[in-house]
């Protein structure tokens, strides 16, 4: 049994776009469907036009005649197929999905975002095949990417693991990354190395990044993370308080223990908010401590731990 579970499903999971992914194969149902789709654009940095609280579509029409290579299929909504396209020159009231997390955004919303995102900045490093830099050319609605010779890619997903370290009882570890201001504190997170398993990689990251060795490691929840185009999976471990931390791979500036009750008070005290211009975190006025946002599967963990003890 874990010592808790997550009390709510993390906010970019809670996808409820249909992805339709049997018309991707279908080069006719789309052409069909083109003449009334609508299109999502996509700005720098993942932003996107956002007015009286929901997405503003164009016609796909207002693209091409018909289903452009630059575009991505991403489903249907009643009936209608769904395209997103980067971008760059996008102007108009702009958010991107951190910025649009603590909207909040509805589950469709954060489909839409997470599936457009992902595809779009896999898209945007995948025009040459990785084996010998052949171009290659989108297919499949966006779904995957063919070389001259047939040889097919698909968009690749990075796995990371996520971790709440906990000591048992009231206390959790939360840390600090070099370039973040002095009162931001998430839980320690990294990227799962080739031919590891995921509770390997828990505790190869959490002795890289702090020294500890953590034990009890059990599986939470996940989460998409297009930024670029990542998966975060959610654990929970335990740890001594008393082992030394050391801080080896250079990526945490300081880590410590909080109680539950010092959590708390950071949580109600709100996120991390993100300056439009760098999509960077600043803190809120006055926080001795705080959290990521809702966007994150870090605030879902936490916030489920505070309120195992309760």
């Amino acid at each position: 049994m874990a010592v808790f579970q997550l009390n709510q499903i993390p906010l970019l999971s809670r996808s409820a776009l249909d992805r339709a992914d049997h018309l991707r194969i279908d080069a006719q149902a789309l052409k069909e469907g083109w003449a009334t789709a609508r299109l999502l654009r996509v700005g720098r940095r993942g932003a996107v036009r956002y007015e009286s609280g929901a997405l503003v579509w164009d016609s796909a029409l207002e693209l091409a005649a018909e289903p452009s290579p630059e575009a991505v299929f991403l489903g249907v909504d009643d009936g209608v197929h769904l395209w997103a396209v980067a971008d760059a020159a996008l102007t108009g009231t702009l958010r991107d999905l951190r910025q649009l997390a603590d909207a909040p955004i509805d589950d469709f919303t954060a489909g839409v975002l997470s599936a457009a995102l992902a595809l779009i900045n896999w898209h945007a490093s995948a025009a040459f095949h990785g084996i010998d830099g052949t171009p290659t050319v989108p297919a499949k609605g966006g779904w995957s990417r063919v070389a001259e010779d047939g040889r097919e890619d698909f968009p690749r997903t990075d796995p990371a693991v996520i971790c709440l370290i906990h000591d048992g009882g009231d206390r959790v570890l939360l840390g600090r990354q070099q370039s973040w201001p002095e009162t931001m504190f998430s839980l320690l997170a990294g990227f799962v190395e080739a031919g590891e398993s995921l509770e390997r990689c828990v505790e190869r990251e959490m002795r890289e990044e702090v020294g500890l060795d953590v034990r009890d490691i059990e599986y939470l929840g996940s989460q998409p993370w297009p930024f670029p185009r990542s998966l975060m999976l959610g654990f929970c471990a335990q740890a001594d308080p008393g082992q030394p931390l050391v801080f080896s791979d250079g990526e945490i500036a300081e880590a410590h223990w909080f109680t539950r009750d010092e959590v708390r008070t950071a949580l109600a005290a709100g996120g991390w908010r993100a300056r439009p211009e760098e999509g960077a975190a600043t803190p809120a006025t006055g926080a001795r401590l705080l959290l990521p946002g809702s966007i994150s599967i870090a605030r879902t963990i936490v916030e489920s731990w505070v309120a195992a003890g309760r």
